[in-house]
């Protein structure tokens, strides 16, 4: 069998908002089955170089293409590519059941698991029926890493992963991490070394702050 692999390569990639540059020169190979994490202080640009990766910022500047064997085309490249992030919400309306099978409508999520057996692993199952309004932000942000962890995509992008986890919720995240991640690439957002541990590569922001 032929292993094809998920790939994205930057060329000399900046980003912009008016006249200042968020970062710039960014070439980096990123590979499946490799942890990357992106340091820097807060501000800095991490999560907006991360919004690059998954295609809903376009670069100011460079190249970046996504291949799995042969180029994927930009517009396409979501299907591959599931995200965390503090700034992505939840749909206070729905209950956990009804969000996850929501979104296995456009990204199917993996075939090794149902929903349940999700919700069971990310410990919600006993509020499987109960809107989200009424969660805490440590059941919203578990059912936000379940949205991006579960997803049956090669690249998996996390933005402050363990943000308003307690400590039974970061050893959760690790789990998973190490249960379903190992063949994937990910690249991991983080100023808290306890979000990015694994990763074997660590890239500072700041090695890309070029103000001309």
């Amino acid at each position: 069998m032929v292993v094809i692999v998920m790939e994205i390569k930057l060329q000399n990639v900046g980003k912009k908002y008016l006249h200042e540059w968020v970062f710039r020169k960014f070439s980096y190979m990123f590979t499946k089955g490799g942890a990357y994490a992106i340091v820097g202080p807060n501000g800095s640009g991490k999560s907006t170089l991360l919004q690059v990766l998954a295609g809903s910022l376009t670069a100011s500047e460079g190249t970046i293409l996504w291949t799995n064997g042969s180029t994927i085309n930009p517009e396409k490249i979501y299907s591959y590519i599931s995200l965390t992030a503090p700034y992505l919400d939840l749909i206070d309306e729905m209950t956990p059941i009804e969000f996850l099978q929501f979104h296995d409508n456009f990204k199917p999520l993996i075939s090794t698991e149902s929903i349940n057996s999700i919700l069971e692993i990310i410990d919600l199952k006993n509020v499987a029926q109960k809107q989200m309004r009424y969660f805490s932000s440590g059941m919203k942000q578990r059912l936000k890493l379940a949205q991006a962890i579960f997803s049956n995509t090669p690249i998996l992008l996390l933005d402050e992963p363990c943000m308003n986890l307690d400590k039974a919720g970061i050893d959760l995240y690790q789990q998973l991490i190490n249960n379903y991640a190992k063949d994937r690439l990910v690249i991991v957002s983080s100023n808290h070394l306890i979000e990015y541990s694994f990763c074997k590569e660590i890239i500072s922001i700041k090695d890309f702050k070029i103000e001309r």
